[in-house]
């Protein structure tokens, strides 16, 4: 039986305060709602963006934010992408440059404090940066004096607060001890691991062999060295996995007690990504069988204290991420369940987002597009989003419900100047086959998703989506100009 903890509230709606289910009823429940749907790492999401928006768009939107951001006291959250990857890991849909030429990074980091420069200068003063994230690729493809020179770069164009979280993605394989020394001394105190499986087989498939060995060692020095939180990333429903051998996995995970895990679904989609056509499709776990991977994983986690955040992440109750949903300060971003949700995010390098006011700015994807831009002194923006009133309304609701895991109808009309009932009335009608089905229950003042439903809570979220509606969950793909199928444009919800 997987247990769930959620807190009661004065609603109805709200009244149960423990739910216990069984694989067969996860089964069922997948088996009826599951369905291709967006992660709402945005909203709009991603898919929707589009080359119409231009620099002008997301330097009109740093303008207007740092005419305002003073008096809101408004916080900063950095991102670096780091694109590079000496080894190509077959399953990763990630934007990434494949070289084992450590040289192709030195112009890289210069350009990435070009951009920082020119964006630095239309932030307005006096705003904190209270968080910082690198990612990639393997953000420690590059050498120590370049980690060096980017962490120089941020600290010289924005304002660092002393307390703020700073976090790393790591490969295990390629973080030795005087590396993570390196990034304790600039000033890193989180760090992400990805390990996704420890099984031989599955790590040969996947083109990504990395021991338990190497993982233990990251995990010992860098707590050595002081940083607060570690967390895990494993992914359920990769070739030849097993209940038994993920299980085995798991034993080796909570030896280790990583502070927060992120247990992501494979998402099997060759025609967006070309490195997952090395994949046999033969070799991935039937439905059925990703259910009772998702479903173990879930029972050990929560036996063993690790708080369910929501969708793929988990936490100890001590760590600032359960600290930040018991708070109301829960938010989703890019890198999925964050904490600090008053922060714009200002995001550097190729391909990478960022979340100013009421506007998404992405970068070129390409490198070398992304190199000229910034060479001829100009943003690098690709293409983005301007937010309309109806999609503030819907990203602050969906973002709730994400996050909170409930909401206050009344207050949350109030708040933004609707009558709630009215403005949603059609998606109050199309809950009702997921309140039947236990995901979520709608009550006179309350929607409240039920711990079970935490798990579909994409499903549910897909409701508030008026661009879904209008644009679908496919796309099509095409061959010498031609359609020639309908393919997802989502990954599967569980």
């Amino acid at each position: 039986m997987f247990p769930f903890a959620q807190p009661a509230a004065a609603d109805p709606a709200a009244a149960d305060t423990a739910f216990r289910w069984s694989a067969p009823q996860v089964r069922a429940l997948a088996q009826r709602f599951d369905t291709h749907g967006p992660r709402y790492t945005s909203y709009p999401t991603a898919d929707r963006f589009h080359n119409g928006f231009g620099n002008a768009d997301y330097l009109d939107a740093l303008h207007r934010r740092a005419a305002i951001a003073p008096a809101l006291h408004a916080p900063l959250s950095l991102y670096m992408h780091l694109p590079f990857c000496a080894n190509l890991c077959y399953y990763c849909g990630c934007n990434k440059v494949i070289t084992k030429d450590h040289s192709r990074s030195a112009r890289y980091i210069r350009a990435l404090a070009h951009e920082m420069a020119m964006v630095a200068r239309h932030v307005g003063p006096l705003r904190r940066v209270t968080q910082l994230h690198w990612g990639g690729g393997t953000p420690t493809f590059l050498a120590h004096d370049e980690m060096r020179a980017v962490m120089a770069a941020a600290r010289e164009h924005f304002s660092l607060a002393a307390d703020a979280e700073i976090s790393v993605e790591l490969d295990p394989r390629h973080a030795d001890d005087a590396t993570l020394e390196v990034l304790a001394e600039i000033g890193f105190n989180r760090a992400s691991l990805g390990i996704q499986d420890f099984d031989p087989d599955v790590q040969r498939a996947v083109h990504r062999i990395q021991s338990v060995e190497d993982t233990r060692r990251v995990v010992d020095t860098a707590r050595r060295l002081g940083f607060e939180s570690i967390s895990f990333d494993l992914i359920y429903g990769l070739p030849y996995q097993r209940t038994e051998t993920f299980n085995a996995t798991l034993d080796r995970v909570l030896e280790m007690a990583p502070d927060r895990l992120s247990v992501y679904s494979y998402a099997h989609m060759p025609h967006l990504f070309k490195a997952q056509r090395r994949i046999d499709p033969l070799t991935l776990p039937t439905a059925d069988d990703k259910l009772d991977l998702l479903g173990m994983t879930v029972e050990r986690l929560v036996s063993a204290g690790y708080v369910y955040i929501g969708m793929d992440h988990f936490a100890r109750p001590d760590d600032a991420l359960a600290i930040a949903q018991r708070e109301g300060r829960l938010q989703r971003n890019f890198q999925g369940y964050s904490t600090h949700a008053d922060c714009d995010l200002l995001a550097f390098g190729v391909s990478a987002i960022s979340r100013v006011g009421d506007v998404y700015a992405q970068n070129e994807k390409d490198l070398d597009a992304y190199y000229a831009r910034v060479d001829a002194n100009e943003l690098p923006v690709l293409r983005g989003l301007s937010l309309t009133p109806d999609d503030h309304v819907r990203r602050a609701l969906i973002g709730e419900l994400m996050c909170g895991f409930e909401l206050d109808m009344r207050a949350f009309g109030a708040r933004h100047g609707i009558d709630f009932k009215r403005s949603f009335a059609d998606e109050l009608k199309a809950l009702a086959p997921l309140e039947e089905g236990g995901l979520v229950k709608v009550g006179d003042e309350r929607i409240v998703i039920t711990p079970q439903g935490r798990l579909l809570v994409r499903r549910i979220a897909m409701v508030f989506d008026a661009h879904l509606r209008a644009g679908g969950t496919e796309r099509a793909v095409e061959a010498e100009g031609k359609p020639i199928s309908f393919v997802p444009r989502y990954s599967k919800v569980v």
